[in-house]
């Protein structure tokens, strides 16, 4: 099971790495053709809509890797025992917060989907193509979330703790920046 988690947070962060190259490609392809008095239709909109896909499937890996913003200063003050419950119970409020999110994402994407909405711009884009990467990425970190509850609910140290702690060991504090 930990493999097969792993590998999605992993397939995760390479759709974010390819939405990212995707943008790279665009804005490429934009200032060729600008130089050729010609327009790549839609590049505006297509580099949005990757923007976005690159933030939601980076979601996932970026939460077990410890890197996501989080204020640990009361967590890190409490022993052992009121620390774990405290982990869980914020990790629980996640949960459900995600679980909302994922809901609500997803049904505007299927309503999109339904009304056959389409972008406003130079092209014609069926908006629920580009929407699916925020239910997918909300998914995969809800997957994250609740993996690492299951973590702390076992008395074990949550990932991105494990994962903050061998950086600062190792000297790298440039994700606390």
């Amino acid at each position: 099971m930990r493999r097969l988690l792993d590998a999605l947070y992993a397939a995760g962060a390479g759709l974010a790495a390819l939405s990212l190259l995707a943008i790279f490609l665009v804005m490429m392809a934009q200032v060729v053709l600008r130089e050729m008095q010609m327009q790549f239709p839609a590049a505006d909109d297509i580099s949005a809509y990757l923007c976005v896909s690159t933030t939601f499937f980076a979601l996932a890996a970026t939460f077990k890797r410890g890197e996501l913003i989080r204020v640990g200063m009361l967590l890190e003050k409490l022993g052992p025992g009121p620390r774990r419950w405290a982990e869980a119970g914020v990790l629980l409020l996640a949960a459900a917060l995600l679980a909302y999110i994922t809901r609500w994402v997803f049904q505007d994407m299927m309503f999109s989907y339904e009304i056959e909405e389409v972008a406003q711009g130079t092209v014609p884009i069926p908006l629920w193509i580009p929407k699916i990467a925020m239910p997918a990425g909300s998914a995969l970190l809800l997957i994250a979330v609740l993996d690492e509850l299951v973590t702390v609910l076992r008395g074990q140290k949550p990932g991105y703790v494990v994962a903050a702690e061998e950086r600062a060991a190792a000297g790298d504090f440039s994700a606390e920046v």
